[in-house]
């Protein structure tokens, strides 16, 4: 027990988070592609854009934006496990 009474069990997780937190570095992938295939559409004029379409590419843009950071974090998340994994950063030697 936690000193507020609370049970804590290992592994559990929170499930509060964004809906897009999980997804990690292929649903990165698949977000940056949806959005660059939807401010193509966009700006391409194909039927279903927006009258606006204004509004489609700032959509397209925050899909993205969000794709590279979900992408961003799996990599540094990648490579700090591997730096851990070898033994941390090793400082280089002084001849």
């Amino acid at each position: 027990m936690t000193a507020d009474g609370h049970h804590q069990t290992e592994g559990q997780h929170d499930d509060s988070g964004p809906w897009w937190w999980g997804t990690g570095p292929l649903g990165a992938v698949g977000l940056i592609v949806s959005g660059i295939a939807v401010a193509l559409w966009s700006a391409f004029g194909l039927p279903g854009s927006s009258d606006t379409p204004a509004l489609d590419l700032y959509g397209a843009g925050k899909v993205i934006a969000i794709g590279m950071v979900v992408g961003g974090t799996a990599l540094l998340g990648n490579l700090r496990r591997r730096a851990t994994r070898t033994g941390g950063a090793e400082e280089p030697e002084d001849r």
